[in-house]
């Protein structure tokens, strides 16, 4: 395109050159003369403003692809340390169920262990309730309610006036209010 425009400017300046030689008067030579020097002048002056503008583009065009490689490196790492806080969180239990081992191994205290492993358990469900909004599913005993429970079991009872949990298989829990997992359970039911 610069080859282009260069061959342009030739063609005027020639042009130029044959009105001077032309008009030996000298007026209307010179009028013509100075209207292509502006043209010129006017060329040189768009052609400089659009390198300028190629280059700040090529400059924001840079820093946009920068920017963009930056955001998906964040990502990346917020993805992958998500669970930082949790893991940190978890660690002091974990210290407390490896000293309950090596407690019951030395001492072989039975008891002892199952306190502390109970102890721990509450650790546990602790965090997990305060830090992280983990909440267990209270289902023995209430009534069955399929969007929190599943049914694996089912069984008749007199004195049922609706479907009753009778027995936990597996624990359910939310998270924030939402079911993370069911619980399992055995569910009563009245009988007909």
């Amino acid at each position: 395109m610069d080859k282009k425009k260069e061959e342009e400017k030739e063609i005027i300046e020639e042009d130029l050159d044959q009105v001077v030689e032309q008009d030996a008067s000298g007026d209307t030579g010179k009028e013509e003369k100075d209207d292509s020097k502006e043209l010129l002048d006017r060329i040189d002056g768009l052609e400089k403003e659009l390198s300028e503008l190629k280059d700040k583009m090529l400059r924001q065009a840079a820093e946009t692809e920068n920017y963009r490689k930056r955001l998906l490196k964040d990502k990346e790492n917020a993805v992958k340390f998500a669970n930082e806080a949790m893991v940190k969180d978890l660690l002091d239990p974990l210290d407390n169920f490896s000293r309950a081992i090596r407690s019951a191994n030395e001492n072989k205290d039975f008891d002892g262990l199952k306190s502390g492993i109970s102890m721990v358990e509450d650790q546990l469900l602790s965090i997990l309730r305060t830090n992280w909004g983990l909440e267990p599913i209270d289902a023995e005993g209430k009534p069955f309610d399929p969007s929190e429970m599943e049914a694996y079991a089912a069984e008749e009872q007199e004195g049922l006036e609706e479907e009753t949990v009778l027995m936990v298989f597996q624990q359910g829990y939310k998270l924030h209010g939402k079911v993370i997992r069911s619980a399992k359970v055995k569910v009563g039911k009245p009988k007909a």
